[in-house]
């Protein structure tokens, strides 16, 4: 209980740090939209999601009378600390990015205003499908044997301890997804393909999906559980966390693979 107090707490206090980067981001990338729908994505993109499965989730184990469902008291009391913190300190965080952030996007070289028209042959399925598989099954082959232990502790009965070497396993996870989803641009970037932006940060949170295929063969194979609290419980947080993992990764690899964009350009003499 007190790791998601501090989970929930910690989430809070940073929402305007995460609404100043994008917000500033969007701003650098010339958005098309209004700044303050950028603002409201990024307050709600995890939150709300997160608030329907737990909803589902706690109504399922209200129905079967279960003792591990929260009361509505708490429910809106969370609620009420993310309307009340949350929420405005996303507004702040964007709102300081619109002021006073630079909204230079200090491109390493000039930009030609007529986009360059892409091959024909680079827009097949099988191009895109398989970069995303790659990208997101090396850095999950990274943590398969670190991941048995941690959902052992998470849903078994087992007492996880390492944490140094949990520390270590994310700290490398984050490493080779940025670089599998650098790669995957790198060959992008050859067959003429300048669309790069949301592939890499599709490939770099690949690693989420597998992370939730994993749980259901820990589920069907190696848990033991079984009926429709279980099942709920299990497949909803599971759910939240390979989310996260999908948007923190993708983050990473996204924000990897700018300073990679940036740098090889940076070295390309324009007349």
């Amino acid at each position: 209980g007190s790791i998601i107090v501090g989970i929930i707490i910690v989430h809070c206090l940073t929402c305007s740090i995460g609404s100043f980067v994008s917000t500033r981001l969007y701003l650098q990338m010339n958005g098309k939209c209004d700044w303050a729908r950028c603002i409201v994505l990024t307050a709600g993109l995890f939150p709300v999601p997160v608030a329907v499965v737990f909803l589902w989730a706690n109504t399922v184990a209200l129905s079967h009378g279960c003792t591990s469902a929260l009361p509505s008291s708490t429910i809106f009391t969370i609620a009420g600390v993310y309307a009340l913190i949350a929420f405005p300190l996303a507004v702040v965080g964007g709102i300081v990015a619109m002021k006073y952030a630079s909204h230079n996007f200090n491109a390493p070289t000039r930009t030609s205003e007529v986009v360059r028209e892409i091959p024909a042959r680079v827009s097949g399925i099988c191009i895109r499908v398989f970069p995303m598989y790659f990208s997101g099954l090396l850095p999950f082959l990274t943590i398969y044997y670190e991941a048995h232990y941690v959902f052992a502790g998470m849903w078994g009965h087992q007492l996880y301890t390492i944490f140094d070497i949990l520390l270590f396993a994310l700290v490398l996870l984050i490493i080779v997804a940025s670089f599998t989803s650098m790669a995957s641009l790198y060959f992008q970037l050859k067959r003429e393909d300048h669309r790069w932006w949301w592939r890499t940060f599709i490939n770099g949170g690949m690693t989420g999906l597998f992370i939730y295929a994993y749980s259901f063969y820990y589920f069907f194979k190696q848990s033991g559980m079984s009926g429709v609290v279980q099942s709920s419980f299990f497949f909803g947080y599971m759910l939240i966390i390979s989310f996260a993992f999908f948007l923190m990764l993708g983050s990473a690899g996204f924000n990897f693979n700018l300073l990679f964009m940036k740098h090889i350009y940076s070295r390309l003499k324009c007349d």
